[in-house]
């Protein structure tokens, strides 16, 4: 009965052939609109040679400094303390926190958690915190997420320092697009005072998802830029779209799409799959859960990830923390729920968004996501540069409290790998 029941479910070849007669009608408005921005920038084997020259670290280096000298130096910088292995490898971090039972310890790497740190949003701060990592012997994330303007960083020379310095520590990062709500495409959302507005949809209505893609592909051919945040089911189709004609985009899906269960989660990846290329490889790299969703949808999703073949593709990324203001109720800290999860579940990054929510509530200026929003002319003149900084280094201490969690429990994690080798003089294992 139950073999009867569930052969209903199945999807006949006929109806996979009408997707596919859809997609190539040559006069489908939807197809040639798209095909119609990508023109733009030229074929596809084109638009990744840009891209490819444009994220070339020496390029990248020579437009630094004939933008902004002063970062120039700070790139310098950074690379000689990694060049110096200045900071802590993986095994010496871990023998200070276990001591001397650290060797008696078998580490689950085939488990290892990527540590996530968001909202990164100025290249001072990684220099910052580069900086606090080495006098505390601390733990730098691979996995950064940027949401600041994208024409304020590329005006201001952030945009090129950011990606270099990424290189430089051997990081993952993620640029978020100007094409979204807060862009004036949702008519009905102003600022937090319309915050319901976004009931309607995060944002990119009518021909605003085509203008998403037109802006991904200029940061892309002029930048590098290969990985974006994701938030909107059209755009997410999109990149689909853009990835199976060769271009290699890459994105995240952000908590705001609100994917908060496992069959919201089975469409999203029945999608990747079902527009992945011939050799498997889909653009989303990144899947990231609503803050209410447990561990349970978690561990019922990963096994149809498994099953669909992109476990080591999509990394599960969950919030441990969050800002203290303006998204969710506080105190929020799932580490303790990261620590059960770790054992079981491969491939998934713990994302800290937010302090720990002791040091959090003690601030003066406590972390907002509203100003992530907001100009840096406007924070400089407000006084707020320095709050702002402390809160993104309140962050930074948080993903290593989650470090020295994982560790004490025999879990493993994932930092930048060109500062945090697992023993000295080698190339990082995880």
């Amino acid at each position: 009965m139950n073999k009867d029941i569930r052969e209903k479910l199945k999807i006949s070849s006929e109806k996979l052939d009408s997707i596919n007669d859809l997609l190539t009608n040559p006069n489908l408005r939807a197809i040639d609109d798209f095909l119609a921005v990508v023109a733009k920038y030229g074929t596809p084997e084109q638009i990744n040679a840009k891209a490819k020259q444009a994220m070339d670290l020496p390029t990248l280096l020579r437009r630094v400094a004939q933008t902004r000298p002063d970062y120039l130096a700070a790139l310098q910088w950074l690379q000689k303390q990694a060049d110096e292995e200045a900071f802590i490898s993986i095994t010496e971090y871990r023998r200070e926190v276990l001591g001397e039972g650290c060797d008696r310890v078998i580490f689950t790497d085939d488990f290892a958690v990527t540590l996530e740190i968001s909202a990164c949003q100025y290249f001072p701060w990684v220099i910052a915190m580069a900086k606090r990592a080495i006098e505390q012997r601390a733990i730098v994330p691979e996995r950064f997420i940027c949401v600041r303007k994208m024409k304020e960083q590329e005006a201001d020379g952030d945009l090129l320092a950011f990606a270099a310095a990424m290189q430089i520590i051997g990081a993952s990062f993620v640029e978020t697009l100007d094409t979204k709500g807060t862009d004036g495409s949702n008519v009905h959302l102003g600022g937090s005072d319309t915050i319901a507005g976004y009931f309607g949809g995060i944002g990119q209505p009518n021909r605003h998802a085509l203008q998403w893609l037109d802006e991904y592909l200029y940061y892309y051919t002029n930048y590098g830029i290969r990985q974006v945040l994701n938030l909107n089911p059209g755009t997410v189709m999109l990149g689909y779209l853009l990835h199976r004609l060769g271009i290699d985009i890459e994105f995240k899906i952000s908590v705001f799409m609100g994917n908060d269960n496992p069959y919201a989660a089975l469409w999203t990846l029945i999608g990747a799959k079902l527009f992945s290329r011939d050799d498997g490889s889909t653009p989303l790299v990144g899947f990231n859960w609503s803050n209410s969703t447990n561990n349970e949808t978690i561990e019922i999703a990963a096994q149809f990830r498994r099953e669909l073949d992109l476990e080591n593709l999509v990394r599960f990324e969950h919030h441990i923390t969050e800002t203290w203001k303006s998204i969710v109720r506080q105190p929020y800290n799932r580490r303790e729920e990261l620590l059960k999860l770790a054992d079981r579940v491969p491939n998934i990054s713990a994302k800290h968004e937010g302090g720990d929510p002791a040091i959090e509530q003690m601030r003066e200026h406590p972390s907002d996501i509203f100003d992530y929003f907001r100009d840096k002319s406007e924070i400089v003149a407000s006084g707020d540069w320095e709050r702002l900084t402390l809160n993104f280094l309140d962050k930074f201490d948080s993903v290593n409290r989650t470090a020295k969690a994982l560790t004490e429990n025999g879990l493993s994690f994932i930092a930048a790998q060109k500062l945090h080798p697992l023993e000295r003089g080698m190339v990082a294992r995880l």
